[in-house]
């Protein structure tokens, strides 16, 4: 019983360091015109935070336009990525 219970443990602390992140992770962030904000990760993928620092879910492929006029393209939905970014920032301040 004992043995089960350690390898049930054991396994679970394993799943929560996938969902592990942190901000390193983001290779750049992007304002965008409406007041909102990009963020690229080093692994191509985005998510996007309103302008009142929620993260908000994006179809792939919507047309975003930069602060400066650029237009960018929305690859990937990092939704929970950036969540538990922002979850972690503001539990630190």
């Amino acid at each position: 019983m004992l043995k089960k219970m350690l390898a049930i443990v054991a396994l679970s602390s394993l799943g929560f360091s996938a969902y592990a992140v942190d901000a390193s992770q983001v290779e750049k962030s992007i304002e965008l015109k409406d007041g909102s904000t990009v963020y690229i990760f080093k692994d191509g993928k985005m998510a996007m935070e309103d302008k009142f620092g929620r993260s908000v879910r994006m179809k792939k492929d919507t047309v975003m336009e930069t602060k400066d006029g650029q237009k960018i393209m929305m690859h990937g939905d990092e939704v929970m990525r950036l969540e538990n970014i922002l979850r972690l920032g503001s539990s630190r301040g």
